[in-house]
């Protein structure tokens, strides 16, 4: 009886255990969801900033991102956009990317970011889910179950670019669609109400043309605002009100910039000082990038190859502190809960570590072996 007993209760519990729902982690290869975007950055003339940008949003896809990281990485990849003339592929790219589901290390849905976006670009965009997730569910503080100005997602893990339902587990949005859609642009109307009390005064015809002439009296202090930071125009601002009283004024604050000649010369005579405003704004930022650049590039490439001869030495089961980034078994890995969570990088790529171009440090990516090899030797190391 004894024996029965034991193995009764064994099945049992073999039972029960199979009948334990099982949640398991979707991942995708984070890589990916930006590789086509930095391609059209190096087309559209991004040169060495496309990469270190690339890295950090596919980097934003992981478990350990914040609700708002994946948004204020796209926000970065449509400013770089804007500086290469509106590249409208590197914008259309990045409305895709913000809208790529994220890692879910628990199967729940992954809560969504509740602060607008920095570029209009991006209004009433929000992440896709992947449609193995829990959508009785979301994981974190419960605080971004639903998007920014919208009263529910319809039908459960869709999002503007794919309106017919979730996104399946592992693929990337941008070979499914090609169109970003149309976010609910819900903030932008509460800005045009605040315009309205202005038209009201009707009476009064001649109220109103005297209405405008104090309007155009803070435009100047909207002009007067960037003057502050530059001493140089706010002396002439000053000169124009009170030509005797602040003339010594501007002289002396003109006096420090011992650096522009051109400034002492033009002092005497009222109409080159303005010529004299662009000057200071032009000569410092000219020669400021240029000083750091002798420094730093030969010491960027030792530190990538310091850093990659310690990835060489990890595995899956190597301690790591939450959020630590490195290369593990030739993918990307970001230790999350005391562990490496490793992605895989695109076929014919190699996780590394670069030297950065434009300031001190380095930064972890996917790049083909020969790349990796080419951009550590062009820093000397």
């Amino acid at each position: 009886m004894a024996k029965i007993t034991a193995v009764f209760i064994v099945s049992a519990v073999l039972a029960l255990t199979s009948a334990a729902p099982i949640e398991k982690r979707i991942a995708q290869t984070i890589a990916e969801s930006t590789r086509d975007w930095e391609q059209a950055c190096v087309k559209a003339g991004g040169a060495q900033q496309c990469n270190p940008i690339s890295q950090i949003a596919f980097s934003s896809l992981l478990a350990g991102g914040k609700n708002c990281d994946q948004q204020d990485a796209a926000d970065k990849m449509v400013d770089l956009a804007k500086t290469l003339k509106n590249d409208p592929e590197m914008i259309r790219l990045a409305q895709l990317f913000v809208q790529q589901p994220r890692n879910a290390p628990d199967s729940l849905q992954v809560p969504y970011c509740k602060v607008a976006p920095k570029n209009a670009e991006l209004n009433g965009l929000f992440h896709c889910q992947f449609a193995g997730s829990n959508f009785a569910k979301f994981s974190g503080d419960q605080t971004g179950n639903v998007p920014l100005g919208v009263a529910a997602v319809n039908p459960p893990g869709s999002c503007p670019a794919k309106v017919d339902g979730p996104v399946p587990d592992g693929v990337q949005l941008n070979t499914l669609v090609k169109s970003p859609g149309k976010g609910a642009a819900a903030p932008a109307p509460t800005q045009k109400p605040t315009q309205k009390p202005k038209p009201p005064v009707g009476r009064p015809a001649p109220a109103p043309s005297s209405g405008p002439a104090p309007s155009s009296g803070p435009a100047p202090s909207s002009v007067l605002v960037p003057s502050s930071v530059l001493a140089p125009s706010s002396a002439l601002a000053s000169s124009s009100a009170l030509a005797s009283s602040l003339a010594p004024a501007p002289s002396s604050v003109l006096a420090p910039s011992s650096v522009l000649v051109p400034s002492s010369a033009p002092a005497p005579s009222s109409a080159p000082a303005p010529s004299s405003v662009p000057a200071p704004s032009s000569t410092p930022t000219a020669p400021a990038p240029s000083k750091p650049q002798t420094g730093f590039v030969l010491q960027n490439g030792k530190d990538a190859k310091a850093l990659n001869n310690k990835f060489a030495g990890l595995t899956a089961a190597s301690a790591c502190k939450e959020g630590e980034e490195a290369c593990v078994a030739g993918g990307f890995a970001q230790c999350v809960g005391g562990k490496f969570v490793i992605t895989k990088c695109a076929g014919g790529t190699i996780c590394a570590a670069l030297p950065l171009v434009n300031s001190p440090g380095t930064s972890i990516t996917c790049d083909t072996p020969a790349d990796v090899d080419a951009r550590i030797a062009a820093t000397g190391a």
